[in-house]
């Protein structure tokens, strides 16, 4: 049974997409332990949108706070302050997909980050689109989990930069996942498309 991470190199980078792939390739429950901002359109609300499978379980996030912003921030507009261990893991017998917020050092609180929930046993699946200084960000992700002993997958998002892409596949080793290109739309079909072309890599990490 896989546990899979799925993070980015920063904001906005297809995270959300990527988990709605990951998890309808694997037909596997997703989690998103915590949303910040848009409660009415989350990105648990997203995923269930894009995939297929009848399979999958959406669990509810540990902590849904209303302001779009680092989950610190948010949770001190709230008047609430996240503690990590009340962020449980939903108990299911199938994978599970986990999409964090931001990237891996995006504080939770005074001493916490991302970083600190996620668990020694996950696969992390980092999430990198090129713009100016995404190479920068990518290696220092990707480094800091290798340094931290994860099993480490890459998966670019956006148009094609085969000079990006090529030096951080050879100053890292991962392996990688592939591409999602940009799309003009991404709905259901789109996402199975995705989720058929990526099962096999996504089954064997």
């Amino acid at each position: 049974m896989q546990k899979i991470f799925v993070t980015g190199i920063s904001t906005e980078v297809g995270k959300t997409i990527a988990s709605a792939i990951i998890t309808e390739a694997l037909q596997a429950d997703y989690w998103k332990p915590i949303q910040a901002g848009d409660l009415d359109n989350t990105d648990s609300h997203k995923v269930a949108r894009l995939i297929s499978n009848t399979k999958t379980v959406i669990h509810p996030s540990s902590y849904e706070l209303k302001t779009p912003m680092s989950p610190h921030a948010a949770a001190e507009i709230d008047g609430v302050r996240i503690d990590r261990f009340h962020i449980n893991e939903p108990e299911t017998e199938n994978d599970l997909v986990i999409e964090g917020a931001g990237g891996i050092l995006v504080p939770l609180n005074e001493e916490d980050t991302i970083f600190d929930i996620i668990m020694p046993s996950y696969k992390v699946v980092v999430v990198s689109r090129h713009y100016l200084g995404s190479i920068n960000h990518t290696l220092l992700t990707i480094g800091w989990l290798q340094q931290k002993g994860y099993d480490v997958s890459v998966l670019f998002s956006g148009d094609a930069n085969p000079f990006t892409e090529d030096i951080i596949l050879h100053k890292t080793g991962v392996s990688l996942i592939g591409r999602i290109n940009e799309e003009e739309k991404f709905d259901k079909s789109v996402i199975s498309g995705y989720a058929e072309k990526f099962k096999n890599i996504l089954e064997t990490l």
